[in-house]
């Protein structure tokens, strides 16, 4: 008889762990209670369950983030794979920020959730549990995914694009990697070699803040930003740039900051293909002033993921940030 693949459970709460209550769904189920559901995996494999929290997703924060890779680190030798039930309006982060978190690791790290509670009749939930169970179970599963509606999203590429419908998450300038039909995975993007032993992070520098540029932004805003954050992510219009009613304040406030090591970084409000900001003189010209990074073809959930984990690293140095912000991780960026 062959011996049953280790999977952990990991539950943190979100809606396919809810029950209605008098204000509406509420986290409640634990992970024990979420396999119930799946009586015929215990079959395949030997399935355990740890509750981190039981939060609703909108509460997720860093300091979560830390007690889940704990979890997974503290357990990491004893389980062939790791599935993490999330809630979704912050799962594609999640996703992102263990990419970062953990990596180079061999072992399948799924973060799943449902847009329907486990309990409910026609829910998503029992089939993403699944499906997210089998994909760790196998093999030739590794690194951080996101699986939701059978399709498996590298990590760092995930963003939720549909706020009810079961194919809730899309993945932004990349293939899926695999998909999962009637019990089979079908891949399509080869699996990376690790040369080097996974490694986990932890204490992410979470002073970072989205400015998403309206027209009519005030210059006053950009002020406030850089003094009170030690990064800002610019959402910009199109493929990036500044617009002239900000320019003076933005040149002002990065030769006053820039020497103290306070970043910008450009992205665009568009979701697919990209940011490109030597296409207009709006964008070329700061860029060339100030030696902008951009982030190009990242999703904003990895974007801003992966500068609180270069910030915490790092420490401070400008060049082993830019350097490490367009270093591949997880399929994270392929255009520079």
């Amino acid at each position: 008889m062959p011996i049953k693949r280790r999977i952990l459970l990991v539950a943190t709460g979100g809606t396919i762990a809810s029950q209605l209550s008098a204000h509406g769904l509420r986290p409640d189920l634990d992970g024990a209670q979420l396999l119930s559901y799946v009586p015929e995996l215990q079959e395949e494999y030997e399935i355990e369950a740890i509750q981190v929290c039981n939060i609703d997703s909108t509460n997720m924060t860093p300091k979560v983030w830390d007690e889940i890779v704990a979890a997974v680190e503290c357990k990491y030798l004893y389980y062939d794979g790791f599935v993490i039930c999330h809630g979704t309006d912050t799962m594609a982060y999640t996703s992102a920020a263990l990419s970062y978190m953990i990596q180079n690791s061999n072992k399948p790290i799924v973060v799943t959730g449902s847009q329907k509670p486990i309990s409910e009749e026609n829910t998503d939930a029992r089939q993403n549990l699944i499906d997210s169970i089998r994909y760790a179970g196998d093999p030739l599963s590794q690194g951080v995914v996101l699986i939701f509606n059978g399709n498996v999203i590298a990590g760092t590429r995930a963003k939720k694009t549909y706020a009810h419908s079961y194919n809730a998450f899309s993945s932004v300038n990349f293939p899926v990697l695999a998909v999962i039909q009637e019990r089979k995975i079908i891949r399509f993007i080869p699996q990376q070699v690790y040369q080097e032993p996974v490694r986990f992070c932890y204490h992410l520098n979470d002073s970072i803040v989205i400015l998403k540029l309206i027209p009519g932004t005030k210059p006053e805003l950009l002020e406030y930003l850089f003094q009170n954050y030690d990064c800002i992510v610019i959402e910009s219009f199109g493929v990036g740039g500044i617009p002239q009613s900000l320019l003076d304040t933005f040149y002002e406030q990065m030769e006053k900051w820039i020497s103290t090591g306070k970043l910008v970084v450009m992205a665009t409000q568009v979701a697919n293909e990209g940011s490109n900001m030597e296409v207009y003189e709006v964008g070329q010209r700061i860029k060339e002033d100030f030696h902008l990074m951009e982030a190009y073809d990242m999703t904003l959930e990895a974007t801003v993921t992966k500068l609180m984990y270069l910030m915490s690293v790092c420490r401070g140095s400008f060049t082993a940030i830019y350097d490490g912000f367009y270093k591949t991780v997880n399929y994270d960026i392929l255009s520079r």
